[in-house]
């Protein structure tokens, strides 16, 4: 009786699965134990059935992944269309610069994505939808054609609210007297990159995407950018 009982509630839990709530389950595991912890099994206990049942809902890991991609997206495209962003026909910067900055927030909500997005070989519906906008932006603001392909190569994935790091050494998480100590041992070979990160090193209580990638670096970067490109959109 105990067994028949067992057998009727997997099977409820089953009848329930959708692959949204899949995705959905997907992404609280990651936001709470990181990217590596996502395996079919260990989603499946999540969801309170065996792993076989997840493949009625996705096909595999990478599905899964391609997945998680849609989600992060539609929550992009949400901030973006809940943000408080200028017509582009009258302010294409600071439009553009409100756009990037609310895909950030969910940037920063959910710090395992960039590392998704980057291992992906084919770009969704949602996320061309996402880049359509930007180009939308650059056009609506007077770019031609050649220099709003520029741009989005110049952008990269800063257009998505992320960059890659150009340092992320093992110890990010060090201390202050662990990273002194690190610097003072490379002084000597590196003279002129310890003397910058002396200079800079610092404990930032704001959460970030990977080591000195914090809110004022982001945004120091993208307006450097948007200058450089409204430069090149004024004179052509």
């Amino acid at each position: 009786m105990s067994s028949a009982t067992e057998t009727s509630g997997d099977a409820a839990v089953r009848g329930r699965l959708s692959r949204q709530r899949v995705l959905d389950a997907a992404v609280a595991l990651a936001d709470r134990e990181g990217l590596d912890s996502l395996t079919m099994r260990r989603l499946a206990a999540e969801l309170g059935v065996e792993a076989m049942s997840l493949y009625h809902h996705v096909a595999n890991k990478d599905a899964i992944l391609d997945g998680l991609v849609e989600v992060v997206t539609g929550e992009i495209l949400e901030a973006v269309g809940q943000a408080d962003a200028p017509d582009p026909h009258d302010d294409w910067r600071t439009a553009m610069r409100t756009r990037i900055l609310a895909a950030r927030t969910v940037m920063l909500r959910h710090p395992w994505a960039p590392r998704v997005i980057e291992t992906r070989t084919s770009i969704s519906p949602a996320l061309m939808g996402y880049y359509d906008g930007v180009l939308g932006i650059m056009r609506a603001g007077g770019f031609s054609w050649d220099l709003a392909h520029q741009a989005m190569h110049a952008l990269g994935s800063r257009a998505l609210g992320f960059t890659q790091e150009l340092f992320q050494p093992d110890d990010a998480g060090a201390g202050e007297a662990e990273t002194m100590t690190m610097l003072a041992q490379m002084a000597e070979l590196f003279p002129n990159l310890v003397g910058m990160l002396a200079e800079v090193a610092h404990d930032d209580p704001e959460p970030g995407l990977g080591w000195c990638d914090d809110q004022r670096e982001f945004e120091f970067g993208l307006d450097l950018l948007l200058d450089g490109l409204e430069h090149r959109r004024a004179a052509s």
